[in-house]
């Protein structure tokens, strides 16, 4: 597998280096003018970097504006997968990454050589997949999908042409559900959403009878059937805000919950829970490796950097261009910040 990521050199200021007493706001802002850098962050990074980031969004609205933003310098507050599709889409931008570990556990479960052989097994199948891949999956991929466009590209999709879709079996078994399309499935995960337990939100839904539930379809089916609304990021983002109901349980990251509380002060959200009856499961230990002293390290230090071949580049563009294009009057709202 391609490490795309160039990490700091020895002589590159440290976290331990860096002056307790410095504002760091401040030289964020200040490096981000002098680098003419923007910052770009997933609804599931903490509220501090969302408060800081030039935009927020789901992956669509993400890869969109690293797509067209003018800025030379791109800071993605996310996971590493994100990053690499800003330097795909925009390949003489510098895009740095706060944290080089932070990944993905979809990611993790699908290799590139499992994948290419899973593809193998099935050639007359149309490969699509889910943006939570590597680069080099998305290189062996006929056309990328985010939650957001999912369902309406494949509608795009032949009829008569069998489908494979990787990695998350639970949004492709949503998928399949709605559109009954034939579609064969990687078996990978979201550790977030696989943890959220039916047994708890039926508990959640008896404590808070008002309360409608916005789920990811990353979910089990079993906590789906709870739902009164099944989107992406921002769907439900858009969903709990313009619904008249005054209470949620959100079964998602709960760092989306954020952007609810600011944006509808008055109304409740409530995280749905695991097995323990916890809502700490709801917490993404990835995105959660993104800290503001990472962020002023990376436009310090040029790095962690995103960087590929352009071979794999190109092959990794080419289906990734094919959901841009396939996305052009699909109805997602744009970034509110």
């Amino acid at each position: 597998m391609v490490d795309t990521v160039i990490l700091p050199g020895a002589e590159a200021l440290t976290e331990q280096a860096i002056d307790p007493t410095l504002d760091l706001h401040a030289e964020i802002e200040r490096l981000r003018r002098e680098r003419k850098a923007v910052i770009l962050a997933h609804y599931y990074q903490d509220g501090e970097i969302q408060d800081l980031a030039d935009f927020v969004g789901d992956s669509l609205d993400l890869s969109r504006k690293a797509a067209a933003t003018d800025a030379e310098v791109i800071v993605f507050c996310g996971v590493r997968f994100m990053g690499e599709v800003a330097k795909i889409v925009s390949p003489q931008k510098t895009v740095l990454i706060p944290d080089a570990e932070a990944g993905c556990s979809l990611e993790d479960s699908c290799r590139p050589e499992a994948f290419k052989a899973f593809r193998d097994q099935h050639p007359d199948h149309i490969a699509l997949t889910y943006i939570n891949c590597s680069a080099e999956v998305k290189a062996l991929s006929d056309v990328i999908v985010t939650s957001s466009n999912a369902e309406a590209i494949l509608a795009q999709m032949p009829a008569d042409k069998p489908i494979l879709f990787a990695p998350d079996r639970h949004l492709g078994s949503y998928l399949a559900r709605k559109t009954g399309r034939d579609m064969t499935l990687w078996p990978g995960s979201c550790i977030i959403h696989e943890q959220f337990s039916e047994r708890e939100l039926i508990k959640l839904k008896t404590q808070h009878p008002k309360a409608l539930v916005a789920a990811h379809p990353e979910c089990p089916e079993g906590i789906l059937a709870h739902a009164d609304h099944v989107g992406s990021t921002r769907s439900i983002l858009d969903f709990v805000l313009a619904s008249p109901a005054d209470s949620f349980i959100i079964a998602t990251e709960q760092h989306i919950i954020h952007q609810m509380q600011k944006a509808a002060p008055h109304k409740t959200f409530i995280p749905a829970a695991g097995a323990d009856g916890s809502c700490d499961c709801a917490r993404c230990p990835f995105m959660a490796k993104n800290t503001l002293e990472k962020i002023y390290l990376a436009l310090k230090n040029d790095a962690p950097r995103i960087e590929m071949p352009e071979a794999l580049r190109q092959d990794a563009l080419k289906p990734l261009q094919r959901m841009l294009d396939l996305s052009v009057n699909v109805n997602v709202s744009k970034p509110s910040l």
